[in-house]
């Protein structure tokens, strides 16, 4: 990083002194990092066990209601009527994959078979006499279902939740814990098997919920060692940060009768001099491979170290409360970019701009975005706000209004990297968003592996039954191309289209498109 200062050496009784001072930070460091990497794992595991419960309790909601409307039909005829009556509950009801009617004890009425069907009931089965996890029935073997008893006197009703809705929510409810089910004795995992052997105990950050209106609990937890791979994928730049203030420790020990610029103050004196340029990267319609917009990504333009990667100084800049700053000179100096380029956009032309929790604190993006959009005529862009998780946004009475004046304004929100960040599915519920952006972790792994192409096909569902546009990033091959497009992603952004480009030679790129 470039915040370094060069001078002639000291004597060699310096060197142990500057070594010390530049190891310290570093230790404390990761083992600061270690502790927060524990404390974040733990209340992801709480939040994970907790959406969890409340996932599957909507899920037998609809089981409920579904037996509530039929039991009164139990000792009918298993005539056209009534089978259409247990049809139209499978219809009506999210998630319900089948229902049953029995009388004394005997299922003799079922909406997979035609005319009579007779079995008989065990109690015995169910917990509590409600909820039973099976792994299968004689239409679907070795597939799980969680089938919901409703009995009154004689009469019984059944509605059953299929594997594929449980093993669904198991996988996307969190990247990182890992999900049971848990109803009596038997349980599930992602993997969609029903087991009966005793569960398995996570060794980090084990979390135990059972509901509270349903017979079934969750656990929640993660495999030894979790702990650090985490910090490995999650804090890589923090971990250039502790090395690089360890270094700077080193040098101002060293150094102690020069002048030394602390990180803050390098970031601000770059600030005033406007080395903070944007570089835009294209984004293509997923059917056309048209172009649609752009994505503005903030570089440093350092006048002794040249270009500077943003994973070392975006983090940063969030730390020391200059990531504001900062994005409002990148938009006006977009907008003054662009502008004058503008004709050459198709109507609604995307211009995505990241913006962190620190954004959402006060109501002054909403002017920033205002003074934004008045550099260019009317319709003729769409600014696209992408929420980035490196800190979890709080929903608050201040983000709720900022949200809607943004909406108001005709400024769109998209969730970055969805599926990796502190709380993707939280933010689905809490903030009205137009975009999903799949991680590029997922695309990169199109053709390779099984379960990121699951997850990824399940995050292309999502958006759908959510009606919200999606984007796709890190496309780098056309196979990955060909994949998304035929999956219905709307739009496309990676390597494959073109990589960030300073505003020229992405306008001469733009003609030539």
């Amino acid at each position: 990083m470039p915040l370094r200062v060069n001078g002639p050496r000291k004597p060699v009784t310096r060197f142990s002194i500057s070594a010390m001072c530049g190891l310290l930070p570093v230790l404390l460091g990761v083992v600061i990092l270690y502790w927060q990497a524990e404390r974040t794992l733990e209340q992801s595991t709480t939040q994970t066990a907790e959406e969890a419960v409340r996932q599957f309790d909507l899920m037998l909601d609809n089981t409920a209601l579904a037996a509530q409307a039929l039991v009164p039909l139990a000792g009918q005829p298993c005539d056209s009527a009534t089978q259409l009556a247990l049809r139209e509950q499978v219809t009506r009801r999210p998630f319900v994959r089948a229902t049953t009617l029995s009388w004394q004890k005997n299922i003799y009425c079922s909406s997979l078979f035609g005319g009579d069907y007779t079995s008989p009931v065990n109690p015995d089965d169910y917990v509590d006499g409600r909820l039973w996890l099976m792994d299968g029935n004689p239409v679907t073997p070795d597939t799980a279902l969680l089938v919901y008893r409703l009995v009154e006197g004689d009469k019984a009703a059944f509605a059953s939740v299929d594997g594929y809705h449980l093993t669904n929510a198991l996988r996307l409810i969190s990247r990182y814990a890992q999900l049971i089910l848990q109803v009596g004795p038997h349980w599930l995992d992602a993997d969609g098997q029903v087991r009966r052997t005793p569960p398995p105990t996570f060794a980090v950050a084990h979390q135990h919920l059972a509901s509270t209106r349903y017979a079934y609990s969750v656990d929640a937890g993660m495999p030894d060692g979790e702990v650090w791979r985490y910090m490995q994928a999650r804090y890589p730049a923090l971990f250039s940060l502790l090395v690089f203030f360890g270094g700077l420790a080193a040098l101002l020990a060293h150094w102690l009768q020069k002048r030394a610029s602390s990180p803050t103050h390098e970031l601000q004196r770059a600030l005033g001099a406007n080395e903070f340029i944007p570089y835009y990267q294209p984004v293509v319609r997923g059917d056309t491979r048209a172009w649609a917009g752009c994505e503005v990504l903030m570089r440093w333009k350092h006048p002794k170290e040249g270009l500077v990667r943003p994973d070392l100084f975006i983090p940063l800049a969030e730390d020391c409360g200059l990531i504001v700053p900062m994005t409002r000179a990148l938009l006006r100096r977009t907008a003054a970019e662009l502008a004058p380029h503008a004709s050459r956009f198709t109507p609604g032309f995307h211009i995505g701009v990241n913006i962190t929790a620190r954004h959402c604190q006060d109501l002054q993006l909403v002017d920033d975005c205002r003074e934004f959009l008045a550099a260019f005529a009317p319709g003729q862009v769409t600014l696209v706000l992408e929420l980035t998780e490196r800190e979890l946004i709080e929903p608050t009475e201040i983000t709720r209004r900022l949200f809607e004046a943004l909406h108001a304004l005709g400024v769109m929100i998209a969730i970055d990297d969805f599926g990796t960040g502190h709380s993707s599915l939280g933010y689905l519920r809490n903030f009205n968003v137009d975009y999903l952006k799949i991680d590029q972790s997922f695309v990169a792994m199109i053709g390779v592996d099984a379960l990121s192409g699951h997850i990824l096909d399940s995050i292309i569902e999502l958006s759908g039954k959510l009606d919200l546009g999606i984007v796709a990033e890190g496309v780098e091959t056309a196979q990955q191309c060909q994949y998304l497009a035929s999956r219905g992603v709307d739009f496309l952004q990676g390597y494959l289209f073109g990589r960030p480009l300073p505003c020229e030679e992405f306008v001469n790129s733009l003609a030539k498109d």
